[in-house]
């Protein structure tokens, strides 16, 4: 029997692959010529030599119904799934109308939110965290549909590969996970990447991963890999990882030299196996004739000149809009205080409560992280006692000891619908959160970068803080640098009512917010308030005037507010009365309430627990001094942590953490200036 040149495929389907494949690389020429013309395409990564698999990609994803996370070099497989050269080449030039984000994101990071194309950023291979989230939900509610997760081989040697991987294993989700391999990361030949040149062999052992590895640079066999792998993922068997031995045809982007580390052997040895070519040949000698492929690629070749010029005329972002779509709309109830049966809680109890009572209002909210749901153990601190019995193993459960993936599957989870709130305790006490940062940056603009079409909707909550004699790594605060972020919100109560009303308001928003819980007030007595109903909730950005007066300020929030309190009344037995207010929401923060006050005492102590160099007070002493300057009658103080790490023992935690006398010294020295 003569050999099928084109391996069982109907000649129609592949004349139809070539003409999706020869647009691409028409477009991979036009990128270049931009980039020559100094007109755009500033980055370009072409995909020649991942023809086979890029195409099988997009021709399985379904538009509409599965998720796509494509990487930086994934032209084809955006064009095969569904992107218009247009919207290819609008991304490429940075335009208004880039359906990815408006120009907000590189070029050469393709994505189509509104049909499922995902924009993910230019972290290699963290978007495998977000397919795994997204997965989730597809199983949870039983939606017909699969996450396609695409990279290169360089890019699983970060650890957050393997968690994604190990993850939806565990998981048994309806994830696809892509590899294309060409051997090298940049200019880093794969040996000094990976024990296995095949670098699927690395993951061989994760029970249900069904593995298939493919020559990427066969149509037929990558679409029935591909194909294989779908069927696979849906039928809830288990993930599915692809591995297509790639070869790289041209240099790493355009501004790679590849002849600086590839010798003309081997760069011919790729030009070689290009797949284009192949392809074109096996249409000919299958029947097709040349003439109507010749008629495909001039029609291919009309058809962008008419989608550049479309393109090339587009509007270039407004600069007036650079500050939108930083932050999601929050939730912005009115702070009532309604008493409800039951006597006082605790600040441990009233977290607790307002978890159970908003997920017993909206059966779209989950939470997850380490130890939160362990039989009648609710964290290390019990703050999730009862949950997972409350609502079920499918809405409350553990996570695996890795923060980065308690993080990034909580990004893409969000994904599947906008109604999700994800609550995370993402790390036990905040000081191991640092593993889950280049996620925390991630989610912090996602709504920005997309330009409003996605929002993480996501509360993190840390036990943050010290006075506990819990040492390194226990005793850390976060908000700091947190709060540096744009795009976040950041809260830490120091009563028990606030900690429900800030826990309330942060799970009804969208967006992403950090709730840090002092977890030295968790079970104190001088925390502790009235219980409030279960529509108390306080808005972000409102402080809480604690004690009126008129001598001096003190700002503060978290357990230093107890301090400060303390250290007010001190001074009011000598005669001075000190106006003491409890933040409660650090971005954004109340400068109103602070300078109104300020511009009447005349002098302002921040007070707080982390280390005074770059802390948050420096951004309340910088704006008050500018906004109230004519009203200060002595430099504004700030007092804090000391400049070290803070310690296991008693004496060299108490020697490093600000007190009530420490608040005490530091009013006393304000008011005699």
């Amino acid at each position: 029997m003569a050999k099928d040149p084109l391996q069982g495929v109907a000649p129609a389907q592949a004349l139809d692959w070539y003409r999706i494949t020869h647009l691409g690389r028409r477009l991979e020429e036009r990128a270049s010529g931009y980039i020559r013309k100094a007109k755009g395409w500033s980055y370009h990564a072409p995909f020649a030599g991942h023809d086979g698999i890029q195409l099988a990609i997009g021709q399985v994803f379904r538009p509409g119904q599965d998720y796509l996370f494509p990487y930086y070099r994934d032209l084809l497989s955006c064009l095969s799934a569904g992107m218009t050269p247009e919207e290819i080449i609008l991304n490429g030039l940075s335009k208004a109308t880039d359906v990815a984000g408006g120009g907000r994101h590189m070029s050469n990071h393709f994505a189509k939110p509104s049909i499922g194309i995902q924009n993910v950023s230019s972290c290699t291979g963290n978007h495998t965290l977000h397919a795994v989230g997204v997965a989730r939900a597809i199983r949870y509610y039983g939606a017909d549909g699969v996450a396609i997760s695409s990279q290169g081989e360089a890019s699983t040697s970060e650890g957050y590969v393997y968690e994604a991987l190990n993850g939806a294993s565990r998981e048994r989700l309806p994830v696809i996970f892509v590899v294309q391999n060409n051997g090298y990361g940049i200019s880093v030949p794969v040996a000094e990447q990976s024990a296995n040149a095949r670098v699927s062999d690395n993951y061989a052992g994760l029970k249900h991963l069904k593995i298939l590895n493919v020559d990427g640079t066969d149509f037929a066999a990558c679409h029935r890999a591909m194909t294989e792998a779908a069927d696979y993922a849906k039928s809830g068997e288990g993930p599915a990882l692809v591995h297509a031995q790639c070869v790289r045809i041209g240099p790493h982007s355009n501004s790679d030299r590849q002849d600086l580390y590839r010798d003309a052997a081997d760069i011919e040895a790729a030009r070689l196996r290009d797949p284009l070519p192949k392809l074109r040949a096996a249409l000919i000698e299958a029947g097709i004739d040349e003439g109507e492929i010749a008629g495909l690629e001039a029609a291919n070749d009309a058809r962008l000149d008419d989608e550049a010029a479309r393109a090339e005329a587009a509007p270039e972002p407004d600069p007036a809009t650079v500050g939108d779509f930083v932050w999601p709309e929050p939730w912005c109830p009115d702070e009532t205080v309604t008493p409800a049966e039951g006597g006082t809680w605790k600040l441990r109890e009233a977290v607790n409560e307002t978890l159970h009572a908003e997920f017993e209002r909206n059966p779209d909210t989950f939470l997850w992280g380490q130890d939160v749901a362990s039989g009648e153990k609710g964290g290390v601190f019990n703050v999730t006692k009862g949950m997972q019995q409350a609502f079920g193993r499918g809405r409350v459960f553990n996570a695996p000891i890795a923060e980065d993936f308690i993080v990034g599957t909580a990004n893409g989870m969000c994904r599947f619908k906008d109604d999700i709130r994800v609550v995370l305790e993402a790390a036990q006490f905040a000081d191991y959160v640092w593993p889950a940062m280049e996620q925390i940056v991630e989610m912090s603009h996602e709504y920005w970068r997309t330009r409003g079409q996605f929002s993480p909707n996501v509360v993190v909550r840390l036990a943050s803080g010290g006075y506990i004699g819990g040492g390194l790594y226990h005793s850390q605060n976060v908000e700091a640098i947190f709060g540096h972020l744009p795009g976040v919100r950041v809260v830490s109560p120091a009563f028990a009512d606030d900690a429900a009303g800030l826990l309330r308001t942060a799970i009804r928003s969208r967006g992403l917010t950090f709730f840090l819980e002092p977890k030295f007030l968790y079970n104190q007595g001088f925390a502790a308030t009235p219980r409030c109903d279960v529509e108390h909730a306080v808005p972000f950005g409102k402080a809480r005037v604690r004690r009126p007066g008129d001598d001096a300020t003190i700002v503060s929030w978290g357990t230093t507010v107890h301090w400060s309190l303390r250290a007010a009344h001190r001074a009011a037995r000598a005669g001075r009365e000190v106006e003491v207010i409890d933040l409660r929401s650090l971005r954004p923060w109340d400068a109103d309430t602070v300078a109104a006050s300020v511009r009447r005492t005349g002098r302002l102590l921040v007070v707080h627990e982390d280390h005074v160099t770059q802390g948050w007070g420096a951004e309340i002493a910088a704006t008050i001094g500018r906004s109230c300057f004519e009203w200060l009658d002595a430099p504004v103080a700030r007092l804090g942590a000391k400049d070290v790490p803070i310690g296991f023992s008693r004496i060299l935690e108490r020697a490093t953490l600000p007190d009530e006398d420490a608040v005490a010294a530091a009013l006393d020295e304000l008011l005699a200036y």
